[in-house]
């Protein structure tokens, strides 16, 4: 697998750091799990599975191997020292400071080994009047303008009901963490919640700055394009539509009978009668059920798609075709992120039990597993 040649430390909790070693590791690489004796945060949370493993568990430690350390322990301490010296990466999401104080101080690391890359991932950098604060994704949703935005006009800013920042999170700090790799590595990089959420947040803070344009919360809606939203059908079935083209806006619009007023014929014209637009959309599609409202969107080549929960997900063709999910140890979860024409990756095993590694830790002038990465 392309990712095979790198070792990877992964010394974070809960979702944004063991997300992003889990995406390594389902590309190849050799990604160790070191959480303390007493187990890790995420043993513990959410659903389980008939093993007593939670599924958060088997899904963000996929791939990895997993070991027991305790870092108060001196020789505990050296043993991590030791995997560091020839390590890769070493992902952690200690607050600032709390590696320097284990006496694990970043550029000592790199002297040691000038290829290491240090991935840390807080909730609001390493530098900054908050670097000290508890940093969790809840926080960064509020802060970064997207709970502002999210809702119905008439409610309160939501949060969203997944762990949205941390699965994000994850991803940029692994796509950060290969480019420090190409870079050269030898090098810290640091990725935290709130400014990846802002990165999502698309030209608002610029409008603010040229305009004072403040979005307001649209529940379902966006601000650049209408109609653009839920409706519901006759038969309590939900239809998702999007008009964010020219060409499939003038489609939606020939399709509910608006394609000759002049009102709807341009963006500005639709987002100005934002709510007479959205009231033919609801009413069309309220007289049709979903599957005939479905079948008109398709011939007319315009865009729609049915509101899906995990059942009907995990029973769709074109998921089942593709293979999007995958089962692991009798455990339904999602496959590859991305499929590589000529280096694909490979999900090998769900995460493991505690401490199914410790037996290989390196021991005496060991710096790595001498084992190969199997399940």
């Amino acid at each position: 697998m392309p990712l095979a040649d790198l070792k990877v430390i992964d010394l974070s909790t809960v979702f944004a750091g063991p997300h992003c070693a889990r995406y390594l590791a389902d590309f190849g690489a050799d990604v160790v799990k070191v959480e303390r004796p007493s187990g890790d945060t995420v043993r513990n949370i959410g659903w389980r599975a008939s093993d007593g493993e939670t599924l958060w568990w088997k899904l963000v430690n996929r791939g990895k191997r997993a070991v027991t350390l305790d870092l108060r322990k001196a020789d505990d301490l050296q043993t991590l020292r030791k995997m560091l010296s020839v390590a890769d990466v070493l992902i952690e999401n200690l607050r600032p400071g709390k590696l320097e104080a284990l006496g694990l101080i970043p550029d000592d690391l790199i002297a040691i080994n000038p290829k290491l890359v240090i991935t840390r991932l807080t909730g609001f950098g390493q530098t900054g009047p908050y670097r000290d604060r508890a940093g969790f994704a809840t926080l960064a949703e509020a802060m970064s303008g997207f709970a502002a935005i999210n809702g119905d006009p008439e409610g309160g800013p939501l949060l969203p009901p997944i762990a949205l920042t941390d699965e994000l999170a994850g991803l940029a700090a692994a796509f950060a963490t290969l480019v420090a790799i190409h870079g050269g590595g030898g090098q810290s990089v640091d990725v935290n919640l709130l400014e990846t959420m802002m990165q999502i947040m698309g030209p608002l803070m610029s409008a603010w700055h040229s305009e004072q344009y403040l979005q307001e919360r649209l529940g379902s809606g966006i601000a650049y394009s209408v109609p653009r939203g839920t409706y519901k059908a006759s038969d309590g079935g939900w239809l998702a539509v999007s008009t964010s083209s020219d060409s499939v806006a003038a489609r939606v619009m020939d399709l509910i009978g608006a394609a000759d007023d002049e009102r709807f014929a341009s963006f500005d014209g639709r987002i100005a009668h934002r709510e007479e637009l959205d009231l033919l959309m609801s009413n069309w599609v309220a007289r049709r059920t979903l599957s005939e409202a479905l079948n008109e969107f398709q011939n007319a080549e315009a865009a729609a798609a049915p509101v899906m929960n995990m059942q009907q997900i995990a029973e769709d063709p074109h998921i089942l075709d593709r293979g999007s999910l995958i089962e692991l140890d009798g455990i339904k979860m999602q496959g590859l992120i991305a499929r590589l024409s000529r280096t694909p990756g490979q999900i090998r095993w769900p995460g493991k039990v505690i401490g199914a590694d410790n037996q290989n830790l390196p021991a005496g002038d060991e710096c790595w597993f001498d084992d190969s990465d199997s399940g």
